[in-house]
């Protein structure tokens, strides 16, 4: 792996990965919902999705896909609360088309009145997809109460009005002021030739562009002394819920451990809520924990679908199992059986071109530094019993305890006094 800075601030790394012949090109910008303003909410995401409506060299979508479906290549981009990125997965062969056409697409964008007043429609209805599927829509809803007040609490979307208000004046002076080359990481994994690669990388994203400061958000303050609830109401024959608390940041010293933590109490088909809430009491058809870090906190999430007419049986297990953990800490077995679990899954990802360079590009992106899966591995095996169990005293505390619930019901007073641990 290389690492290094064009003259522009452009920041790039460089996988060669052997027994391949694919490669992947990754462009990260460090821009996502949480760096939006109100009246922009959804901006970030919606940029992303007009930078795939023509080029001044490719005028439309079709001259876009056309020229990548016509050699097999795989591509997409995701919008994230701190982050945006454009990929291209490509035959070797083809990486010079690859690199030319994320460049056109990201400095040569026509953004079209026309093209943005009709995929308005399209990102309304997105939204509208979101609301109406309640497994997602509820860790929504978690997010609006574990970080009320900060802009991380708003969904990636926007709103219907945001997007309604969207003009292309609004949109060109966003991008010209986010997309700049010091917010930009360049991971490229596969096969290719150094030099010739390195030539090109100047060639499409070595251009001198506006030298704007490098973006900024509103740093999250936790507020919370007391349990919170987020009921909505819905007709549904299955309930959704999410279960948050706050938890260490990217770059905390307990951010593996929780990890660990995580796989232990739901992370797996054998993992304490899988077996117990699923397999002995039959109460849903799926069940997780998991961890989401940002730069600066974390939120620890539960979720489930659960038996309607068995809700707060099921409410008072899964807080039970919470109880557990925290008081009685973990198992050496579970410790050992959950390191194996993250080392497998991290080696599994790393065969494929794609994750590693997503791998490099998040972490120079978020942390401004780089760790090797190996490095990552032997900091995992180190991991001790005595630091999982004081990350979860740490972590589930009555006072930081959330809960988003979709479902049936109205009356918050039945499921706010089950809300301790």
């Amino acid at each position: 792996m290389q690492k290094y800075t064009l003259k522009n601030k452009t920041r790039v790394i460089l996988t060669p990965l052997k027994g391949t012949k694919a490669v992947t090109i990754l462009v990260l910008y460090g821009v996502g919902s949480r760096y939006e303003s109100e009246e922009l909410a959804g901006m970030s995401h919606f940029l992303e999705h007009m930078m795939f409506k023509g080029t001044t060299k490719r005028p439309n979508t079709l001259a876009l896909s056309k020229e990548l479906d016509q050699v097999g290549a795989q591509f997409n981009a995701y919008t994230g609360k701190d982050q945006t990125g454009y990929w291209i997965k490509v035959n070797s062969e083809h990486l010079d088309l690859g690199l030319d056409m994320l460049s056109d697409m990201l400095h040569n964008s026509k953004f079209d009145a026309e093209e943005l007043n009709r995929e308005k429609g399209t990102i309304i209805e997105e939204i509208n997809m979101y609301e109406d599927t309640p497994a997602r829509h509820v860790e929504s809803l978690l997010e609006e109460i574990v970080f009320k007040g900060n802009t991380l609490a708003r969904d990636i979307a926007g709103s219907k009005k945001t997007v309604s208000s969207t003009t292309r004046e609004k949109m060109l002076a966003y991008w010209q002021k986010k997309y700049s080359p010091q917010s930009c990481v360049i991971s490229i994994a596969g096969k290719f030739n150094l030099n010739q690669l390195k030539k090109n990388l100047v060639k499409y994203f070595g251009q001198e562009m506006s030298q704007s400061k490098k973006n900024s958000f509103v740093k999250f303050r936790e507020f919370q002394n007391k349990p919170q609830l987020k009921l909505q109401y819905k007709k549904t024959e299955q309930v959704h819920l999410s279960f948050g608390f706050t938890g260490p940041k990217l770059a905390d010293k307990d951010l593996m451990a929780t990890q660990l933590l995580s796989v232990i109490l739901g992370g797996s088909m054998s993992s304490r809520l899988f077996i117990n809430i699923r397999e002995r009491h039959g109460l849903c058809y799926y069940i997780r924990a998991s961890h989401d870090p940002v730069q600066d906190t974390g939120i620890f999430n539960i979720s489930a679908g659960l038996d309607k007419k068995r809700i707060f049986t099921a409410i008072e297990l899964i807080l039970e199992e919470i109880r557990k953990t925290k008081n009685q800490g973990i198992t050496l077995e579970e410790l050992s059986k959950a390191k194996e679990f993250l080392k497998g899954h991290l080696i599994l990802e790393m065969e494929d071109s794609s994750s590693v360079a997503d791998w490099y590009g998040r972490q120079e992106l978020m942390l401004n530094k780089t760790k090797t899966p190996e490095e990552k591995i032997k900091q995992l095996m180190a991991v001790k019993k005595t630091f999982i169990d004081a990350v979860a005293k740490k972590i589930f505390q009555t006072s930081k305890l959330n809960l988003a619930l979709i479902g049936p019901f109205k009356k918050e007073q039945e499921f706010l006094k089950l809300l301790k641990i």
